[in-house]
């Protein structure tokens, strides 16, 4: 084999723009090395080694500076263009060897053919993520902020390049560029936003909703003047007939893909099988159209992206193609190929091109208009009752930029629109923002701070007869029958009003925007709700069977890290008394765990943080949901309540106590004291404890379903023991969630926590030593000033709690807000 040393070659040619660009000719073996390096030949003069080291170094730099930028509250799409900008112009790229070698032109313009490619498929996610529907669902206010923000700061900036080119002499290439830096500084593009509010967690959030919806307006008005200004530059720089075609065709195009392509997605998604992953050929089928879209838009005119785009807009969301392309799609191109088009765009910006006169325009211009944006975001949001603080929050979450607009800026660059300078200051400028915005928006604004400690509510702050408010939470049909049970149990026959609220939490795939929707009255679910159908159908079977309760249903789409969002906001809205959860582990028929669902944990422990009432933890093994007798009432259902002291064993006896009037359960109230109780004297016959169990023994006399035991132990040891010993007359055990960890009752517990989220008692019951089902409650948790409001009118007499959720999914709680956000009208 030779080894003689190939290369390419390149010059100067006279380019499209009226400027210099270089011509790259290159051999055509030069794709793979083929083990030169072992003949004494250089394995990076070809283009599947460079293209290799590339990504490799791309992905290691990367890495590096996300690991500095992220305890700065710093996004990942920032990160990616810092590390471009290091290893550009402006720093790395400054070394010829360095750039010869690692970034040579033929190889370069592959990784830009390759990333040019994962973007058209990134944008084409993006467009899967677009909801349609909240175009129905946009208040005037959203319209009005929308709207604004958009067009105050674009006027503004235009207004001041026509003074600044009235005063002072600007270049003419500054003077083509400055109305596109204004143009550009004012948009707020909507998968940004939403992308942003999800790395915050407040995507489900209030202040995540406005901004939501708010984006979405910029994002049409940006499109709208996109049009015009494209109508308009096209018809001055064309001939008469020329002008109509390049703006007809993309308009043919775009109704091919509405009419054509979306007839072919149709089919696909009716040969999947509902519940069901889509085969590999009709993952193959989709990809193919849309590399027909981006073959449509190059060929007339237009990013090779944007049709990508505008395939995943009209592509129906939900499974099997939302979630389930997402997720096939979304893994090379967000973990290689997205990155490597940021990079490009940090390599393509030189600082050093920025001075002059001219800096100094593009600078004042930016300025200005970012202020505007600012400015005109927070007077609007104001003038809708929106508190200030909140206000500033989204006025900051709107000057936010991404992906989107750093791949606009590096578009316009290359055809030639804007100047290099321009670009650099485009680039910093975002960087300089978004790097600001992010943890000013992380400081200012918490969701949990509209509902934690707002209101003392938990099932031992009611009147014995008062209704008792339930808020359950679904994550699967799995969770069901044990729910229902438990619901059963709840009520006694006495008919005490009880109100049911049902929450089916889903995990946000495939789309954008958050939902928080009322089914109570909808008749009809969307393909990517069709499983809370069949839940609602066994709830409403339930309540059929107790004329007493009423109930009401929900569903909640949300990323799981924000998903408590939802539950403690509905729960405030409802007045819940109390929320059960479900456990993050399933068990199967042997005892033995059959899944685990780390992010349905991270939910419950924010819950069990910031709830604004009682949780309880759900642990399902099986005796409650598979003693279906129970429901039918030919069995005895045996209750245990362990009651160690403190707020949380109080609240958990208050609810046990609705059990008592139910013929079909049999509870066992064991108490484990310390053995020395009494030398604490009168100190601890008036504490809450002796009291609370008084009046629940005063209560139960005379009742032979109702069992009393009290256990003297000295140590963990002993509390243990007892607890074993309910073991086979047991099949659901009710206990508080929180014991002081130096009481002697449970001292040296900790040692071996597995779920502390469960407090140690409860973290013990949870293991696989036990096979009885767990209930394990907590009070209200501790937070600001407790807010008594007045006695709540029951829901069963007909008054609607918060009739907010009829109609729409949206909800406002601090301030009143109508851009699709209404506020909620508590009873």
């Amino acid at each position: 084999m030779s080894s003689r040393k190939v290369t390419s070659s390149m010059g100067y040619v006279q380019g499209p723009y009226d400027s210099q660009e270089t011509l790259v000719c290159q051999f055509t073996h030069m794709t793979n090395a083929q083990g030169r390096a072992w003949f004494g030949g250089d394995p990076f003069a070809f283009n599947l080694p460079v293209l290799l080291l590339q990504l490799i170094f791309i992905f290691s730099i990367i890495s590096i500076v996300w690991f500095l930028l992220k305890p700065l509250k710093q996004g990942l799409i920032s990160a990616q263009l810092i590390a471009g900008i290091i290893m550009g112009r402006s720093f790395l790229g400054r070394i010829d060897s360095y750039s010869d070698k690692l970034f040579p032109l033929g190889g370069r313009l592959i990784l830009e053919t390759l990333a040019d490619m994962g973007f058209m498929f990134h944008l084409f996610i993006l467009g899967v993520q677009v909801d349609l529907s909240l175009i129905k669902k946009i208040g005037k206010s959203a319209v009005v902020i929308g709207v604004i923000s958009y067009f105050l700061p674009f006027t503004i900036g235009l207004t001041l390049i026509f003074i600044l080119n009235q005063l002072m002499e600007v270049e003419a290439s500054a003077k083509r560029s400055l109305p596109y830096v204004a143009y550009l500084n004012a948009m707020s593009s909507f998968p940004v936003i939403t992308s942003l509010l999800i790395d915050l967690n407040i995507l489900n959030s209030e202040l995540g909703r406005v901004a939501t919806l708010a984006s979405l307006i910029c994002e049409i008005c940006n499109y709208i003047v996109t049009v015009i200004f494209c109508g308009i530059i096209t018809g001055l720089h064309s001939v008469e007939w020329n002008a109509v075609s390049i703006v007809l065709w993309p308009v043919f195009v775009l109704l091919i893909i509405v009419f054509v392509l979306r007839t072919v997605l149709l089919l696909i998604v009716r040969h999947v099988p509902e519940g069901q992953q889509m085969k590999e050929i009709h993952f193959i089928s989709i990809v193919v159209i849309i590399l027909l879209c981006g073959l449509g838009s190059e060929t007339f005119g237009h990013p090779a992206a944007l049709g990508a785009f505008f395939l995943g807009v009209i592509t129906p969301d939900g499974p099997p193609l939302g979630s389930s392309l997402v997720n096939k799609l979304d893994t090379i191109n967000t973990g290689l190929l997205v990155p490597a088009k940021l990079v490009i765009s940090g390599l393509s910006m030189d600082m050093f091109s920025i001075g002059g006169v001219s800096g100094a325009t593009y600078g004042l211009v930016i300025i200005i208009t970012y202020s505007a944006k600012f400015t005109s975001t927070l007077i609007p949001a104001l003038f809708y009752s929106i508190p200030l603080r909140h206000a500033v929050t989204l006025a900051l979450i709107m000057c936010c930029r991404g992906i989107i607009e750093a791949v606009i800026y590096i578009t316009l660059m290359k055809d030639g629109i804007i100047n290099n300078e321009a670009y650099a200051f485009l680039l910093i400028s975002m960087l300089i923002v978004t790097g600001i915005a992010r943890p000013l928006i992380w400081h200012l604004y918490d969701p949990s701070a509209s509902y934690l400690g707002q209101r003392k509510n938990s099932i031992l702050s009611n009147n014995p007869n008062d209704e008792l408010r339930m808020m359950v939470c679904i994550h699967n049909e799995e969770n069901v029958p044990i729910i229902i049970n438990l619901l059963d149990a709840s009520t006694p026959l006495s008919h005490r009003p009880l109100a049911v609220f049902v929450l089916n939490l889903m995990e946000l795939k495939g789309q954008g925007a958050s939902v928080l929707e009322s089914t109570t009255r909808r008749s009809k679910l969307t393909a990517s709700r069709s499983w809370s159908k069949h839940v609602a159908n066994a709830i409403n079977l339930f309540a059929e069977r107790n004329h007493g309760c009423v109930v009401r249903h929900f569903n909640s789409i949300a990323p799981y890290a924000s998903m408590h969002n939802d539950i403690c906001s509905l729960a405030l809205d409802q007045n819940a008394n109390i929320v059960i959860l479900p456990f993050h582990k399933q068990w199967t028929i042997d005892g033995k765990v059959g899944s685990n669902f780390s992010s349905i944990r991270m939910v419950n422990q924010n819950v069990i943080s910031k709830a604004p009432c009682s949780v309880g933890v759900l642990i399902d093994r099986g005796q409650v949901a598979g003693n279906q007798s129970v429901l039918k009432g030919h069995s005895m259902f045996q209750i245990t309540v362990l009651f160690l002291g403190g707020p949380d064993d109080c609240e958990a006896l208050a609810y046990a106590s609705r059990f008592i009037e139910n013929p079909q359960i049999i509870l066992t109230f064991v108490w484990i004291r310390p053995w020395d109780h009494k030398k604490y004297g009168e100190e601890t016959e008036k504490s809450m404890d002796t009291q609370m169990v008084n009046q629940f023994r005063a209560k139960t006399i005379g009742n032979e379903k109702v069992v009393y035991r009290e256990e003297l132990v000295k140590d963990a040891i002993g509390t243990t023991k007892v607890i074993r010993s309910i073991e086979d007359g047991c099949d659901l055990c009710i206990v508080g969630r929180y014991h002081e960890a130096d009481s002697p009752l449970v001292f040296g517990l900790t040692e071996w926590s597995e779920c502390p989220e469960l407090g140690l008692i409860g973290d013990m019951l949870a293991t696989s030593d036990f096979n009885f089902s767990v209930l394990v409650v907590q009070q209200q948790p501790l937070g600001a000033d407790f807010v008594y409001s007045h006695r709540l009118q029951p829901i069963a007499c007909g008054y609607s709690s918060s009739p907010c959720y009829d109609d729409q999914y949206q909800h406002h709680r601090s301030y009143s807000f109508q851009g699709g956000f209404e506020h909620s009208k508590r009873i």
